[in-house]
């Protein structure tokens, strides 16, 4: 997988010195680099890269203003890349898969890359299997919706990370950590052992960052981590609770009851 990437930084050394940086990653490809916003508006829309680098204070146009002037295309990933931290917040907001402080050290840009990767290969995945329902829509439209339910999947391309803008901070959030999700309107509330925070993400848009074969859904807007399960407690009506490892418990109504028994030993 080549990584289409353009850089855009009103300064050349701040350029050259990523592009440095990225020449030892074999998979990213730099296609263009740009010096303001607009040019890096229209090389976006040109170029349709995958990721683009973007520094954040520029003449004229500068990073968000960027961001908000792709908003009718199908926009890139975005790593803000800057020499001021108090811009991280309004980053975080627009989706961005990382923000950057210059200069850019090598170990972090290393795992800001993998996150990329992540990112695309649930994307690619997923159009891949759009166009292949197409197709099978065309020549066998009764396949269509068993195809939904042979999925393979890749633990690679799940997020591992997920930032969290909470009560004005940015908390990363170890998947792993994440007993519970439950789902409030268009925010969901991340539950680890310790602490709730609240992320604005509608649940079938989370659902897809993370692997179905660890997180799932039992309850219409409940999801639970199947690898902090300690205990199924039988329940009446063919509904049963699931007691977490911080013993907190979780009922599963019976629709969803058969799907957490094949992952609940």
């Amino acid at each position: 997988m080549t990584i289409r990437t353009i850089l855009v930084d009103d300064e050349k050394l701040a350029t050259q010195g990523l592009a440095l940086r990225l020449a030892a990653h074999d998979d990213v490809e730099i296609i263009d680099t740009c010096q303001n916003g607009r040019e890096a508006i229209r090389s976006i829309k040109t170029n349709k890269p995958d990721l683009v680098f973007l520094d954040i204070q520029m003449p004229g146009f500068d990073g968000f203003s960027v961001v908000q002037g792709l908003m009718e295309v199908e926009p890139p990933l975005f790593v803000f890349v800057t020499a001021y931290s108090d811009h991280a917040l309004k980053a975080f907001e627009t989706d961005a898969v990382d923000y950057l402080m210059k200069p850019v050290e090598e170990s972090r840009l290393a795992d800001t890359l993998d996150r990329v990767r992540q990112r695309l290969t649930e994307k690619r995945g997923v159009e891949e299997a759009d166009r292949l329902k197409e197709v099978i829509a065309e020549i066998a439209p009764e396949s269509v919706e068993n195809l939904g339910d042979a999925e393979h999947v890749s633990s690679n391309r799940f997020e591992k990370l997920i930032n969290i803008k909470d009560r004005g901070q940015i908390f990363r959030v170890d998947v792993d950590t994440i007993e519970l999700i439950e789902a409030a309107g268009d925010y969901m509330v991340i539950k680890t052992g310790d602490n709730s925070l609240v992320l604005r993400e509608t649940m079938k848009d989370l659902e897809r960052r993370l692997d179905p074969r660890r997180f799932q859904r039992v309850h219409r807007s409940t999801i639970v981590n199947l690898d902090l399960v300690k205990e199924v407690k039988p329940h009446t009506n063919g509904e049963c609770f699931l007691v977490l490892q911080s013993n907190a418990q979780v009922k599963v109504s019976r629709s969803y009851r058969d799907v957490v028994a094949r992952f609940v030993h």
